[in-house]
């Protein structure tokens, strides 16, 4: 019993060593964000409905790839986000409009989505490192910025957290 007790906090340790490391690495590689507030007032979806920035709630954008293997294990966390509050996802170099409906409806995805073929939006914000997440107050300045996979529990604290 004395050595299951001595593992089990080995093993304890050893998450929050791995999440305060995680951490530490997503706010050194969040650096070179674009640290604006918000100022893109309205996009068209891939659905070619006209999406208007809503006023006075606060914002997920997500910077994503249909290649990247981190976003598609935070697909769901997003999904699961976006029922709840307001998200806007921005594929990055995921091919044609069609290539990405076909993604989205493969994995049951629903949220908005900005296909970003050129990368033009991608580098106003200056994103390099795929998933990104951005979440903005109400006055559409940044809360948080995270590079890499967040947990749906990490979002939704974010998000909670960026109401105050």
């Amino acid at each position: 019993m004395k050595k299951i007790k001595h593992y089990f906090k080995e093993i304890i340790f050893f998450f929050i060593l791995i999440t305060i490391f995680a951490n530490a690495l997503s706010a050194y590689r969040s650096i070179d964000l674009n640290k604006s507030s918000l100022n893109i007032e309205s996009a068209t979806l891939l659905s070619n409905i006209k999406y208007a920035m809503p006023k006075d709630k606060i914002i997920m954008v997500y910077f994503w790839a249909t290649w990247c293997p981190s976003c598609k294990l935070q697909a769901s966390n997003i999904q699961k986000i976006s029922k709840n509050y307001e998200v806007l996802t921005i594929a990055y170099n995921s091919g044609s409009d069609k290539q990405i409906k076909q993604y989205l409806k493969e994995n049951q995805l629903s949220y908005n989505v900005i296909n970003d073929s050129d990368g033009y939006i991608t580098n106003k914000f200056d994103v390099t490192v795929f998933p990104t997440t951005i979440i903005y107050d109400k006055n559409k300045n940044i809360v948080f910025r995270d590079v890499g996979y967040t947990s749906t529990l990490g979002l939704y604290l974010r998000m909670w957290w960026a109401n105050f």
